[in-house]
């Protein structure tokens, strides 16, 4: 039982981070592989622990981005979530689609958070997608753990590089686009001078 804990505990604290880090599939396959867990257990557990992390994370970056970022570029993310807070299912959709893809959720709780939606709309869709995609990293763990090497590589490959690239960049595009006058006015622009 107190290594299941441990899971929990250590997805949740994964997922808490405002940066990239491991993701908390890697932390399930460790405990998992190490100490001969129940697979469905120590998914359901990290998965939970996970999701609870993502929720801490978006409830504190708001916080954390109105001591980093501008007045007027937080006012503009705020109405990106006023605007999301509107859509209903097609949010719920967005981040499941989303959480199924090999991409970094940080970006996602982040924008979310510092948006001011309201997470607990976007945790279901969060929970079944990343107890999908979380299921299908921990079920091939005996592969990886098997293959120590090739995960080191794998660390570094094409897909985990360019995963976080696309990840960063779409972090980026939810900061520097001015929202406001694009959805207002219809007119596109880039305001990089967001930091206090």
């Amino acid at each position: 039982m107190g290594y299941y804990i441990l899971v929990f505990i250590t997805s949740l604290l994964m997922d808490l981070l405002p940066f990239f880090g491991l993701p908390a599939w890697t932390v399930m396959v460790f405990f998992q592989m190490r100490y001969s867990l129940n697979v469905w257990w120590v998914i359901t557990v990290g998965v939970l622990g996970s999701t609870c992390g993502r929720y801490i994370l978006s409830k504190y970056i708001p916080y954390l981005s109105q001591k980093l970022i501008n007045i007027q570029k937080n006012e503009d993310i705020r109405f990106i979530g006023e605007k999301l807070g509107d859509k209903g299912w097609r949010v719920q959709l967005f981040v499941l689609l989303y959480t199924l893809m090999p991409l970094p959720s940080t970006p996602l709780f982040t924008a979310a958070g510092m948006a001011r939606v309201k997470t607990i709309r976007i945790l279901p869709a969060f929970l079944v997608g990343k107890f999908t995609s979380d299921m299908a990293m921990v079920l091939t763990g005996e592969y990886a753990a098997n293959n120590v090497e090739n995960l080191a590589m794998g660390f570094l490959s094409w897909k985990s590089i360019s995963g976080s690239i696309l990840g960063i960049i779409i972090l980026f595009t939810f900061l520097f686009i001015d929202w406001r006058r694009l959805l207002q006015q219809k007119k596109f622009s880039l305001n990089f001078h967001i930091w206090k």
